[in-house]
C-alpha cells in the first residue's frame, strides 16, 4: 500500500517551509496541534445534551399570561 518515508516527510516539510515561510510555521503547527487535541476530546467524551435551552423556553411560555 502507501508508505511515506523519512526522506518523503522531509521533501514535504521542505515545500510547507517555501509555501508557508519560517515564521508562519510556528502558528501552523500551534492551530494543527489544537485542532488533533479537540478532536480527540470530541471521540473520547460522551455526548452531552443541553436542553436548558429548550426548558427555559418551554417555562417562558407557560408563564406568560394572555393578553385579554
Amino acid at each position: 500500500m502507501f508508505s511515506v518515508g523519512p526522506t518523503q516527510i522531509l521533501l514535504i516539510l521542505l515545500i510547507v517551509l517555501l509555501i508557508f515561510g519560517a515564521k508562519k510555521l510556528p502558528e501552523i503547527g500551534g492551530g494543527l496541534g489544537r485542532a488533533i487535541r479537540n478532536f480527540k476530546r470530541a471521540t473520547t467524551e460522551p455526548d452531552e445534551i443541553d436542553i436548558s435551552a429548550d426548558a427555559k423556553k418551554d417555562e417562558s411560555q407557560n408563564n406568560q399570561k394572555p393578553k385579554a
